[in-house]
């Protein structure tokens, strides 16, 4: 017989990266290969690792991992190494020579190069099916690249131009999931307001909705990665209407000062971010809303930096992450704006943002205590039953904990629905009991 070929992957950076991997290692055949998990350290044949290159940590952290990776050839413990993804995009001609020990690279935007170093065959581009562990959600990659220009990201340079999935592939993708047993799909892109522009002349966020709702077995959608700029307000209707429909919104603002928006190229004004988020509010009751903040970008002074923080006090976010600001170069601020406030400013706005934000979501996790949820059960854990209302997203949110106390078979519930009641909160938990 022949042998097979053990091989692991590691895929590193977002959630869109995930989605890739997926997709490739479903067009690897059972008979032909034996699937080491990311986390063993067992020897291997064959070593891929998926990397990111967004900023400067998560770059860093690829450059590390390949590097572990190539001493572990040296020792014997891995056959052949190929790197694919964002980082090897970005440094396509640079890469090669720094790392030789690397025996193949590739770039972000096409996997079936990889597929045939591999020696398989199948479209991976194409490929609607994905192989990954079970889980009670799924990340659904509705486009890829971004047209936007915004002056700190190097996206569109790693990943080109707008490309929307079409609908019916789609749901295709949808239907095999939820075969799989998944209940929640995340809607995920690099900006999934702009989808449909490219295939069908208009955005058409609001008419996938409804497509994807009538997959069988699939409960809850959830929208990540949504930019304000022409944001599609017939989603609003769905997600007040449509139970499928998470009342929850990802949608990275970056900041609320007209000079630094402007300096940005976000292409909105402070009023115009208030009045969305205003529009929100009103047009979806109860609406989760999670965001995200940069720090530190060129122009931002004391004052700006004062006018984001009191825009986050009268926001109220549900949920906000931050992160300074890196100059990344090939990016239209590296060469045009100065890096101008030191690392240790760009720190002490970070700490302070971020303390804001505790107090905040603490405030409104304890304004759920007493009140009833309809959460998915993700897993079990020391006593707990794991789980998510339709206001938390898996992995970038907080969880609410549930005591499995008299539950037959806690883990049997994963992938199910429970009626719980709200009984404690913490600045990022919540803790419940089954009603």
């Amino acid at each position: 017989m022949k042998k097979k070929r053990k091989i692991r992957v590691i895929t590193l950076g977002c959630s869109k990266n995930d989605v890739d991997t997926e997709h490739l290692l479903s067009c690897l055949p059972d008979a032909d290969f034996a699937f080491s998990s990311e986390e063993s350290d067992e020897p291997v044949d064959l070593l891929l690792i998926n990397t990111c290159g967004f900023i400067g940590d998560a770059k860093q952290e690829s450059i590390d991992c390949i590097l572990a990776n190539v001493e572990r050839k040296k020792r014997g413990q891995i056959g052949r190494i190929a790197v694919f993804g964002c980082l090897s995009q970005r440094y396509a001609h640079e890469l090669p020579s720094l790392i030789p020990e690397v025996d193949a690279w590739f770039g972000a935007r096409k996997l079936n190069p990889v597929l045939r170093w591999l020696g398989a065959g199948g479209d991976a581009d194409a490929s609607t099916a994905r192989r990954m562990l079970p889980s009670p959600y799924a990340y659904l990659k509705i486009s890829e690249g971004c047209n936007r220009r915004c002056s700190y990201c190097a996206i569109p340079s790693i990943r080109g131009r707008h490309r929307s999935v079409p609908v019916e592939k789609l749901v295709e993708e949808a239907a095999g999931l939820a075969a799989g047993g998944v209940k929640e799909l995340l809607l995920i892109a690099q900006d999934s307001t702009w989808y449909g522009l490219d295939l069908y002349g208009e955005r058409t966020l609001g008419r996938l909705l409804d497509a994807l709702s009538e997959v069988d077995g699939i409960e809850r959608l959830r929208i990540h990665y949504s930019h304000p700029d022409g944001f599609p307000v017939d989603v609003l209707e769905r997600m007040a209407a449509n139970p499928k429909v998470c009342r929850y919104l990802d949608i990275p603002l970056q900041h609320i000062s007209d000079k630094v928006l402007r300096a940005m190229h976000r292409h909105v004004s402070g009023a115009w971010t208030r009045s969305l988020v205003q529009r929100l509010r009103q047009e979806v009751p109860g609406v989760a809303l999670r965001t995200t903040m940069i720090v530190g970008h060129p122009g931002e002074g004391e004052a700006e930096f004062a006018e984001l923080l009191d825009f986050v006090r009268e926001a109220r976010f549900e949920r906000l992450g931050a992160f300074m600001y890196s100059e990344e170069e090939g990016t239209w601020g590296a060469s045009h704006l100065p890096d101008s406030v030191p690392p240790e400013e760009k720190q002490r706005r970070l700490d302070a943002l971020m303390a804001l934000q505790r107090s905040i979501s603490r405030a409104c996790n304890e304004a759920r205590i007493g009140s009833t949820a309809r959460v998915l059960v993700d897993g079990f854990a020391d006593g707990l039953l794991v789980c998510r209302s339709e206001f938390e997203s898996p992995e970038v949110d907080g969880e609410i904990l549930v005591s499995a106390a008299g539950v037959t078979n806690p883990s049997a519930q994963i992938g199910s629905f429970l009626d719980v009641r709200i009984t404690g909160a913490d600045d990022y938990d919540l803790t419940a009991e089954i009603l």
